[in-house]
C-alpha cells in the first residue's frame, strides 16, 4: 500500500463533495475553522445546483474529484449522505497522485475503493461538516497522523472473543460496505483486520447485513473483527456478538470510532494488531 506523504501547514487542502448535498453552513464554518487553526488553507467544494439529495449531478461530483486528485496533498470529504458509489465505476480514470483522503460513513465506499485500484491508504475520520463536533482529543491524533507527528495509535474498548491477529487494517461503515459485496470494488481480503460501524440502524438490519457477510463467505475469512459504535439500542450487542461468535477469531467491541464525537482516525491499509485479550485495536505506519 502507498502511503501518501505527511502534510505542513501552509499547504492547500481541498474538501470535496461526491455525496449528499452540503448544507449546514454554520458546521462547515466551523470544521473550515478548526483546519486553518491548524495552519492549512482549505478550498471549499464549488458551488453547484444540487440534484435531488446529491450534491450536483454524478459527471459534476466526479469532475472536482478528478480535477482535484492531482492538485491537492490531501483532499477532506465534505459531508456523507449517499451518492459516493454512483462515482466509482470511473475510479480507473483518476489520473497521476496520491493524496490522503478523509472521511467516513458514505465515504467508505472511496476509501476502500482507492485501496483496491489505487492501493492507496486513506483515513477514515471524520468529514468537514463534522469535525466541529468531534473531541478535541480526536482532532489532535487526526493532525498529528497527518503532519507526520504520529506513526502509531492504540483504541481501547471491549474484548468479546480471545486471541490476538495481525492484517491489514480495513476501516468502513456496514450498510455501505455490505453494498460493495460482489463488486469489483471490494479489497484484497487477505490479511485483513475489519473494522466495522453504522449510525441509526435498527438490529434487524445490522443482523440482516452481517447475515449476508455470513452467507457471502468474507466474514469466515478476516483474521480479526473491530467493532466501533452502532448507537445505543439495547439489543444491539446481543445481535452483533451472535452474529460474530463461532469464527474462531478475535472480536474487540466498543471502540471509539464511527458516528459519535469520539470519532479517532483509523489508516487504511495501515498495520494493525487486534489484542481480543486485551481489548485494544492499534494501527501503525510502516
Amino acid at each position: 500500500m502507498k502511503q501518501p506523504p505527511f502534510l505542513a501547514p501552509p499547504q492547500v487542502i481541498k474538501a470535496i463533495a461526491p455525496a449528499g448535498v452540503v448544507t449546514a453552513e454554520p458546521a462547515l464554518a466551523q470544521g473550515v475553522e478548526i483546519w486553518q487553526a491548524q495552519g492549512y488553507r482549505l478550498e471549499l467544494p464549488g458551488t453547484r445546483t444540487p440534484w435531488h439529495y446529491l450534491a450536483g449531478r454524478d459527471g459534476e461530483r466526479w469532475q472536482e474529484l478528478a480535477e482535484s486528485w492531482g492538485q491537492y496533498p490531501a483532499l477532506v470529504v465534505a459531508r456523507g449522505g449517499y451518492g459516493t458509489m454512483r462515482l466509482l465505476s470511473h475510479l480507473g480514470e483518476l489520473g497521476e497522485g496520491c493524496p490522503w483522503v478523509i472521511g467516513f460513513s458514505d465515504a467508505t465506499a472511496l476509501l476502500w475503493s482507492l485501496a483496491t485500484h489505487k492501493q492507496i491508504m486513506s483515513i477514515h475520520a471524520p468529514v468537514l461538516l463534522t469535525l466541529a463536533e468531534t473531541t478535541a482529543a480526536a482532532q489532535a491524533v487526526l493532525f498529528d497522523l497527518l503532519g507526520g507527528r504520529l506513526k502509531n495509535f492504540t483504541l481501547q474498548g471491549l474484548p468479546w472473543h480471545q486471541g490476538r491477529a495481525e492484517g491489514r487494517l480495513l476501516p468502513g461503515n456496514l450498510t455501505v460496505a455490505t453494498h460493495l459485496l460482489g463488486t469489483p470494488f471490494i479489497p484484497p481480503w487477505q490479511d485483513i483486520i475489519l473494522a466495522l460501524e453504522d449510525v441509526a440502524e435498527p438490529p434487524y438490519k445490522i443482523d440482516r447485513m452481517l447475515t449476508q457477510w455470513h452467507l457471502s463467505g468474507y466474514l469466515q475469512q478476516v483474521k480479526g473483527i473491530a467493532l466501533g459504535d452502532f448507537g445505543s439500542h439495547p439489543l444491539m450487542d446481543t445481535i452483533l456478538e451472535e452474529r460474530l461468535q463461532n469464527l474462531g477469531i478475535p472480536v474487540v467491541a466498543h471502540l471509539s470510532f464511527g458516528h459519535i464525537a469520539g470519532n479517532f482516525p483509523l489508516v487504511v491499509g495501515a498495520r494493525c494488531i487486534l489484542d481480543g485479550d486485551r481489548g485494544e485495536l492499534s494501527w501503525y505506519l510502516d
